[in-house]
């Protein structure tokens, strides 16, 4: 295999890895019914004029498996904190004491469980489109090589190797899906 061939394939994997990646953060964020401060990743408060995600405002605590604890360090955003919990349509409603908020998560319903599932399936589908489309742009990378002096059959052991990485970064994001699918329909 030649340089520019042993380049290319480094290349495609490293590519294909940030599609996985992007899937597990998104799932982490995807809550099966247990408490996970990364549930509020994407919730962002108008701190002093500059949106600013929950996490730089507030410790989130889980004190226990189904409760979580707000406590922001500046009191008088407690409102606008709720109002964004709610406004992001999570599933719970906080309750507001005035010191923290406090959060119980309610236990999922089948229903609700089956709406998640096809958030995660959703999900692991984009993803797999992302990887194919790597692959789409590395195969055309293999043709502009072939175009500029490689061997013919290099070009065709590449387009496999690409091939093979392909199917292995597809069967990855397939058991990523059914691990997190297992643990949402888990009661």
């Amino acid at each position: 295999m030649t340089e520019d061939s042993a380049l290319l394939l480094d290349i495609t994997k490293e590519n294909m890895s940030a599609p996985i990646a992007h899937l597990e953060r998104e799932l982490v964020k995807i809550r099966a019914g247990k408490a996970s401060p990364n549930i509020f990743d994407n919730i962002k408060i108008d701190y002093y004029g500059a949106p600013t995600p929950l996490s730089q405002t507030a410790n989130v605590n889980i004190p226990d498996a189904k409760t979580i604890v707000i406590q922001p360090w500046d009191k008088s955003i407690l409102p606008q904190i709720e109002k964004e919990i709610l406004a992001a349509n999570l599933g719970f409603t906080p309750v507001n004491n005035g010191e923290i908020i406090r959060i119980s998560i309610p236990p999922l319903t089948e229903e609700r469980r089956l709406e998640l599932v096809k958030k995660v399936k959703a999900e692991g589908e984009n993803a797999k489109i992302a990887v194919r489309n790597v692959r789409r742009a590395s195969l055309d990378e293999a043709k502009a090589l072939q175009k500029g002096g490689t061997p013919e059959d290099e070009v065709k052991n590449l387009e496999k190797e690409i091939q093979n990485v392909t199917d292995k970064k597809i069967e990855e994001i397939d058991k990523i899906v059914g691990e997190k699918e297992k643990d949402i329909m888990t009661v």
